[in-house]
């Protein structure tokens, strides 16, 4: 799609847009850039969705550059007038390998508000570390939290938060089967908005399969399980992604979210993303 629009612009545009009129392409009033923008969002929505059942760590003993690595993005958007307005999105990943063992902190933090009062202050924060002992077997630390800084409510979550460790295994580690599973105990943390919380023992099992039909389908099943005294939450992917060229790719998706403490146990999704250049 991306590559339509700029072939659009280059084109069909070039005589429009000509004699100085650049910048009238750019103006939200004509709807040009507000398309744009539209697009963009939606490419990356679809790319995010296809790039997840890509799993980099299905091979063995992941390779990264050695060192400190890792990327940073900051997005502000102010808006006076009529409404009055802010949004802040900012994050940030760093990578850290030496030999076997590999650290990953991810950060994500998005703030908005409107007419001076705060509508989203959220945060959400991951820890990921790894060492392998060899192709098959290794060891993780998962730390993970997730913040709303507006919950008020005891029906809303302020926090939560979860860390644990355990062993992971490649059970089949072949170019079109792989399957990985590991499993941990830990402790897990919740706060509602009055600022009532628990901390419980917890543990955490997650399955990773990859299975190539042909040179051009493959199909992932994603499966992790969180266990504590209070509820039971287990969230299952699974996917059947079809890559017939470079600029043609789709992914049919269902997710399964399902969390005993709810009164409804289940939500179900059905996705279908597709991306076609020409």
């Amino acid at each position: 799609m991306t590559k339509t629009l700029r072939l659009l612009g280059a084109s069909t545009l070039a005589l429009a847009l000509a004699g100085g009129s650049a910048a009238f392409a750019q103006t939200t009033l004509t709807g040009t850039q507000a398309l744009n923008d539209r697009i963009d969002d939606v490419d990356q929505a679809v790319a995010d969705d296809l790039a997840r059942s890509e799993d980099a760590a299905r091979f063995g003993n992941p390779e990264f550059r050695p060192g400190l690595s890792g990327s940073a993005s900051l997005g502000y958007s102010g808006k006076t007038g009529n409404n009055d307005s802010q949004e802040l999105s900012v994050g940030a990943r760093l990578r850290y390998a030496s030999g076997a063992f590999v650290q990953t902190i991810g950060v994500a933090l998005d703030y908005a508000e409107s007419a001076g009062a705060s509508t989203k202050e959220d945060v959400f924060a991951v820890y990921d570390a790894n060492y392998y002992f060899n192709d098959q077997f290794y060891a993780f630390v998962l730390g993970r939290v997730e913040t709303d800084g507006l919950a008020s409510t005891a029906g809303q979550v302020k926090t939560d938060a979860f860390v644990g460790v355990g062993p992971g295994w490649r059970v089949i580690n072949n170019p079109d089967l792989t399957w990985r599973v590991q499993a941990g105990v830990g402790v897990s943390y919740l706060e509602d908005g009055t600022g009532d919380s628990d901390t419980e023992a917890a543990a955490i099992a997650s399955s990773r399969l990859f299975y190539g039909i042909s040179p051009t389908v493959f199909l992932t099943n994603d499966t992790d399980i969180l266990k504590s005294d209070s509820a039971l939450r287990i969230n299952n992917d699974i996917g059947v992604n079809y890559k017939m060229t470079d600029t043609l790719s789709t992914r049919v998706s269902y997710l399964t979210e399902y969390n005993d403490s709810r009164a409804i146990r289940s939500d179900n999704k059905l996705g279908v993303s597709l991306v076609m250049g020409f």
